[in-house]
């Protein structure tokens, strides 16, 4: 049976990709900060906007916005790449994603401040953390550390809307997410057709 088109509408997407049967994608600081560059690289190369992200040991939180229809070509280097890298590194062969990256296109306002909570609020879920602060591997602390962000997160909303007023931007990524609004959301978002 055909896969079903995949949508490739302009606006932003909250992506989702983990690794085979969930294990461990990135085993140590090198392997985060590799898959960051390679996801600022290429974004640059299509254009395409990072708004959010978080990586967690076995799988990653993309949100981005295209204006382009170039989504699935975006992730299939960013993900064939890093793959590549962590076969060779690891001396490992075979699949490294399960399947083909998940992805949800925000049809409003609501889902997209949700996400961007959700996103950066991933690692104290998780209880890796109890402070946003702690973890190195999102956006939130380029978002709190102006002058050290990367030109990849230049654009994104939460920069365009609030530069370096920290405070506002603790106060707006640290909401608690209400996850079955999530779900509402997410499910609104599923009924949107592939032209």
């Amino acid at each position: 049976m055909p896969r079903r088109p995949r949508i490739e509408i302009n606006g932003y997407y909250h992506i989702i990709n983990r690794g085979v049967e969930q294990r461990t994608v990135f085993k140590e600081p090198a392997d985060f900060v590799y898959f960051e560059e390679m996801m600022c690289f290429y974004a640059k190369t299509y254009g395409v906007t990072i708004h959010n992200y978080c990586l967690m040991n076995n799988h990653y939180h993309i949100l981005l916005e295209i204006t382009r229809e170039n989504l699935s070509k975006y992730m299939r280097q960013l993900n064939m790449n890093y793959s590549i890298y962590f076969n060779k590194k690891y001396k490992r062969v075979g699949h490294l994603w399960q399947g083909r990256f998940k992805s949800w296109y925000v049809t409003d306002e609501a889902y997209l401040y949700t996400l961007m909570c959700y996103i950066e609020q991933n690692p104290i879920k998780a209880n890796i953390v109890k402070d946003i602060k702690e973890y190195p591997y999102s956006s939130y602390h380029y978002f709190l550390n102006y002058s050290d962000i990367p030109e990849c997160l230049q654009d994104a909303w939460i920069v365009q809307n609030y530069r370096d007023d920290t405070e506002a931007i603790e106060a707006f990524l640290t909401n608690p997410v209400d996850t079955s609004q999530l779900q509402e959301l997410k499910r609104a978002s599923s009924l949107v057709e592939a032209p």
